[in-house]
């Protein structure tokens, strides 16, 4: 289906922005949760409460997510294909539901200080989730270039995400660390580079309308 008036179509872009905005975010809770890790009271206090917030950032995401489903389901005309909609505004959710993820497991398992890894993920993170914030702000008019571009920036992010992920892996796993941390950080980071790969899903999403619609 061709894109219709910009009328009919306002409301699933302001979605999409607004979504990606609760991401972006969210991940610069998270850098600022990783920053602040320690065995202090205090940092624990604090960690609790950038949790809390990002929790509340995803839950108000989650109801972005519904009311654009309902949405979708009661309109006759969509701007493009109800399943990229779909898609995209989904994939878009567990980007911000596999940020919560990393928070919650850095908050329950009352982590001190982390690997450096863990803050080069969580930046790459706000990286790949500002670009996305870009990328859907070009969406509505379709600016293909531009938007192709920012997809490309996604994929070169999580690749170097990719690598951070599997450098950290191979640290915390070397002679002599304490297997709780290691069982630990491996699942903080599992789900930090998780994060990321799901903003290329989402990029992949954007990527395809592009192609076709523009």
């Amino acid at each position: 289906m061709l894109f219709s008036s910009k009328k009919k179509g306002l409301v699933f872009f302001e979605a999409f922005s607004a979504h990606a905005a609760k991401s972006a975010a969210a991940a610069h809770l998270l850098v600022e949760l990783v920053q602040t890790l320690g065995d202090s009271s205090e940092a624990f206090e604090r960690g609790r409460d950038l949790h809390a917030r990002i929790k509340a950032a995803e839950s108000e995401a989650d109801s972005i997510t519904h009311e654009t489903i309902r949405r979708l389901h009661e309109t006759w005309i969509t701007p493009f294909d109800r399943n990229d909609i779909h898609g995209l505004i989904t994939r878009m959710d567990d980007v911000l539901d596999m940020i919560e993820a990393a928070a919650e497991r850095v908050v329950l398992f009352q982590v001190g200080a982390g690997p450096p890894e863990a803050a080069a993920l969580a930046h790459l993170l706000t990286q790949a989730c500002a670009t996305i914030v870009k990328a859907v702000a070009l969406l509505e008019n379709m600016r293909a270039p531009a938007l192709l571009e920012l997809c490309l920036e996604v994929n070169r992010i999580e690749n170097e995400a990719d690598a951070v992920h599997h450098r950290a892996i191979a640290d915390l796993f070397a002679a002599g660390n304490d297997p709780m941390r290691v069982m630990k950080w491996r699942d903080i980071l599992d789900s930090m580079e998780s994060a990321t790969d799901r903003c290329e899903d989402v990029a992949n999403i954007l990527e395809g309308v592009v192609l076709e619609y523009a």
